[in-house]
């Protein structure tokens, strides 16, 4: 019997816990679906099946650690879990083994998950688009021949073929709310310092990504993010952990949604995605909320200057190393290197200037909430692409000028960190919305997902 593949993760934590579902039984059924399934490549670096097998029994033989006893999870391919290959994507990495957990992989571990191997990723997690040179590309689950999105394409997929039931992911550029669009599935970006990221480099300037769950249900992803959150005494800021899953009923009613569509038509759209994103901010309605159309709140120029200044100048200091060793080099995509070479020229007056402009939409922002509970766009300005393109050249007639202009639709929250979940449409073709909150207010973000998802 496999039929608990279909459950949600709170409900075989549960099963687990009273002795309904064995970690072994579970572990078994897993390793069997992801032989059945993984064709569309979601799952990579995959372990030893005698040592999952191994160590899913000894999880029935212990008490329980926490939440994600026993339960079977691939790790994004950009996180370190010690002993198993990081290769992010490159073939400067690949194969190379970490030697220690990253802090939020180590939190999941220590609630008692079980990790089986990795969800592939973009290389260096750069573009929403699943695909590199060291395991290939990523298949949409609903479109078979299309994109799964990215850059936690495999989590998404690995969620909605029911190959795992909780996934972790990042999101720089709208890397757990595209994928979770495009595969029918959730994806929540928390608040900046919700989820601790790694105490290394520098900690202090200019914060663009951050960790965060992915599931099948919100429900799942309070139980995830109840893990992965709270404060970290390595790092200078942060926010603490709390306890979302009792907070998630809700009555939203009277709750008002400013529908921001496609920023007053600064965003270009593929014919179709803002009629299906429309239907689904009117759904909103059916809970008893208010939604308004309201026009831009901001300058989408500007926020595209200061977005793509302070995110060449992160990826130039995150990749720039490697730019510089000339047998590595040539192992870069055009994309990656385009980035770091934009970001390195970049003068001190530039980045303050898209500081600026980011702090200015912070309070831009705040006023609009001053009326608002949430706002709600489109997670992609296109549907799912073929998998053999790089990324779309055009849209709607206009040409993206950028290997991420497409996905400008995300960067309002990602700017200034806003809690945002991305949550599934029903609609023929997929996408999703993004339902951002005020600033460090992800409960609120949260109930509005899980009443969407009783009506979903």
């Amino acid at each position: 019997m496999t039929d608990f593949l279909e459950w949600d993760a709170h409900r075989l934590s549960a099963a687990i816990a009273a002795g309904i579902v064995s970690s072994a039984d579970l572990m078994r059924a897993t390793l069997d679906r992801i032989t059945e399934r993984n064709s569309v490549n979601a799952i990579v670096s995959l372990r030893d099946e005698d040592a999952l097998m191994a160590e899913a029994r000894e999880a029935d033989l212990i008490p329980a650690k926490g939440p994600l006893h026993g339960i079977p999870i691939a790790v994004k391919d950009l996180a370190n879990v010690a002993g198993l290959p990081t290769s992010m994507g490159s073939p400067v990495f690949a194969g190379q083994p970490a030697p220690a957990s990253d802090v939020m992989v180590q939190r999941m571990q220590d609630a008692g998950a079980i990790f089986i191997g990795k969800t592939n990723t973009p290389e260096f997690g750069l573009g929403s688009h699943t695909y590199n040179a060291v395991f290939g590309a990523t298949e949409n689950a609903l479109v078979p021949g299309c994109s799964a999105g990215g850059s936690s394409g495999g989590a998404a997929v690995a969620l909605a073929t029911r190959m795992v039931c909780l996934a972790d992911g990042s999101d720089m550029m709208g890397s757990l709310r595209n994928p979770a669009g495009w595969n029918g599935v959730y994806g929540m970006r928390p608040s900046w310092g919700r989820v601790p990221g790694e105490p290394v480099g520098d900690m202090f300037a200019h914060p663009l990504a951050t960790n965060g769950p992915m599931a099948r249900c919100p429900r799942d992803i309070a139980l995830l993010l109840e893990v992965q959150a709270g404060l970290n005494r390595h790092q200078p800021y942060g926010l603490p952990a709390e306890r979302y899953q009792e907070k998630m009923q809700a009555d939203v009613t009277g709750r008002r949604i400013a529908w921001l569509g496609d920023w007053g038509g600064a965003y270009p759209m593929e014919p179709g995605v803002l009629d299906t994103a429309a239907a689904g901010g009117a759904m909103f309605e059916e809970l008893g909320c208010v939604v308004e159309d309201v026009p831009a709140p901001f300058d989408a120029s500007a926020l595209w200057h200061a977005w793509i200044t302070l995110r060449s100048w992160a990826v130039a200091a995150k990749l720039g190393p490697i730019y510089a060793q000339s047998d590595q080099r040539d192992f870069l995509k055009p994309e990656a290197v385009w980035e770091i070479e934009r970001g390195l020229s970049l003068t001190g007056a530039e980045i303050q200037k898209a500081s600026a402009i980011r702090s200015d939409w912070f309070r831009a922002a705040t006023k609009l909430f001053e009326t608002y509970d949430a706002f709600v766009l489109p997670t992609a300005q296109c549907f799912p692409f073929p998998i053999d393109w790089d990324w779309p050249k055009s849209i709607g007639g206009v040409t993206m000028d950028t290997y991420h202009r497409w996905m400008e639709v995300v960067i309002p929250v990602s700017l200034i960190g806003l809690p945002c979940l991305a949550v599934p449409i029903p609609s023929v073709r997929p996408m999703g919305l993004q339902i951002a909150g005020r600033p460090r207010d992800d409960t609120s973000v949260l109930q509005l997902g899980g009443a969407w998802h009783g009506i979903y």
